[in-house]
């Protein structure tokens, strides 16, 4: 059970504070996968990063039983000047990984990065596509009960995004994932339902073409 309580979110502007959202109730949908699409600009990183605990929202309750991962992003939220060893290390010691448990997870990250000598070299100067694989792999070497990914496959060779459709695949026969994609056939194949944001509300649709096809009829409104 993942439950919004009352969650408000802001930030300041030149402007004044711009609502992402306010007063939103909202409880996502079960099932083992869920596919997160709306217009750039309309709040869902910005979900991903409340669900996952890494923003806090100005008032209101993210309410929830799972264990949740930190969102899966390309810009990944490590240290540019430490390597991806050194970073895989860091996020092993905060989850309590330590000896032989963070030796084999930074092995696992090692392999499913694919990236060679790179890994032992800052990770600032890496391209966004090594940068994914890194960040990708080191939540896929953890076990939790929702991973959040915001479109991590958006860049990569077709290699990556194969290998890492069927990693996802593999989590999904035991947990679930919260899923950011603008690729509507990735949320087709991985996802069992929809949420829409839009003007700060979220709508639930349980069957994916039809959440998909009311997304293609508000950008086909907003066109007009």
């Amino acid at each position: 059970m993942i439950e919004l309580r009352n969650l408000t979110k802001s930030y300041p502007t030149p402007a004044g504070r711009r609502y992402v959202f306010k007063n939103l109730n909202f409880k996502l949908p079960t099932g083992s996968g869920i596919g997160l699409i709306g217009r750039n600009g309309a709040g869902k990183s910005t979900l991903l990063r409340l669900l996952g605990g890494i923003d806090a929202p100005d008032s209101g309750q993210v309410i929830t039983d799972q264990s949740i991962s930190w969102p899966v992003a390309l810009g990944g939220g490590f240290q540019g000047s430490l390597t991806a060893r050194d970073n895989v290390r860091f996020v092993c010691r905060i989850m309590g990984a330590t000896g032989a448990a963070m030796k084999e997870k930074v092995e696992y990250v090692e392999r499913f990065a694919e990236i060679g000598d790179w890994f032992d070299l800052p990770m600032g100067s890496y391209s966004p596509g090594m940068r994914s694989r890194v960040t990708f792999g080191c939540s896929m070497a953890f076990d939790f009960d929702y991973y959040l990914i915001d479109e991590v496959l958006a860049v990569g060779d077709p290699i990556f995004r194969q290998k890492a459709s069927r990693v996802f695949k593999e989590k999904l026969e035991r947990a679930g994932v919260i899923l950011v994609s603008h690729n509507h056939k990735e949320i087709k194949d991985l996802c069992s339902s929809v949420i829409m944001v839009h003007n700060g509300q979220a709508m639930t649709f349980d069957d994916v073409d039809e959440g998909i096809a009311a997304f293609k009829e508000l950008m086909e409104e907003s066109e007009s």
